[in-house]
């Protein structure tokens, strides 16, 4: 299974590379946070091959519960609202946001306990390895369900908006396939997560990123002018 991990972490490179190349030039924020979200996403599929590989260390298990379960999920939604509300003064409110919830992640994780039991595991479960109710074991219901909420919402009211209009076709289908392999992330994923099945969440992992890098394709497709 550790395969399809490290075809998502590849996926997720170059879905942020593209990104970051867009950043750099057109200086937009939300595709600086998108790149970062990206990012993230690579360095925790990587880790998950680690990890069934050879085993859970205290640190690899943070560092993908940190980016994979938490943190990655705010950048993207961040992006989604920085698109949405082109104000300066929002995007940076937006900015020290994600700034204070990484704060509290790092913190967090820094003082939690790791149990080596759970580590054992092929595919450890955050509430066994943090114990149940823990503050890190419930991060990711206080900042990534919720900003779960706020990206598909995002995403659905872009493609609402562009609804009718043939020139924005395909920025409408790609929005929708990117909130569609959010889901699958989000949602799947996390579930298998949560039940340690190693199988389905490495498919997951791949499904989805693979349906938001085509759909972030799709939306940046230049559009030809008709013949006159």
């Amino acid at each position: 299974m550790w395969v399809f991990p490290l075809l998502a972490s590849g996926v997720a490179f170059v879905f942020a590379g593209r990104l970051f190349a867009d950043y750099a030039r057109r200086r937009q924020p939300y595709q600086l946070a998108w790149a970062i979200a990206l990012a993230m996403y690579g360095v925790a599929s990587f880790v998950v091959v680690l990890g069934g590989l050879d085993g859970w260390s205290d640190r690899e298990f943070a560092v993908y519960w940190a980016l994979g379960a938490v943190l990655n999920v705010p950048f993207l939604a961040g992006g989604e609202l920085m698109l949405l509300v082109r104000n300066q003064a929002f995007r940076w409110a937006v900015w020290l946001v994600l700034i204070f919830l990484t704060a509290v992640t790092v913190a967090t994780l820094r003082g939690a306990a790791f149990d080596p039991a759970a580590l054992a595991e092929r595919l450890p479960s955050g509430k066994d390895v943090f114990g149940d109710g823990s503050s890190a074991h419930r991060l990711p219901q206080l900042i990534s369900i919720p900003s779960y909420v706020v990206l598909v919402g995002g995403a659905l009211w872009s493609a609402w908006r562009m609804r009718g209009r043939p020139e924005l076709r395909d920025r409408s289908i790609g929005t929708l396939l990117i909130a569609v392999g959010a889901t699958v992330i989000a949602g799947f994923g996390s579930a298998f997560a949560a039940v340690g099945n190693m199988p389905a969440f490495s498919i997951s992992l791949l499904v989805g990123i693979t349906v938001m890098f085509a759909g972030f394709l799709r939306a940046s497709r230049r559009r030809e002018p008709a013949p006159a």
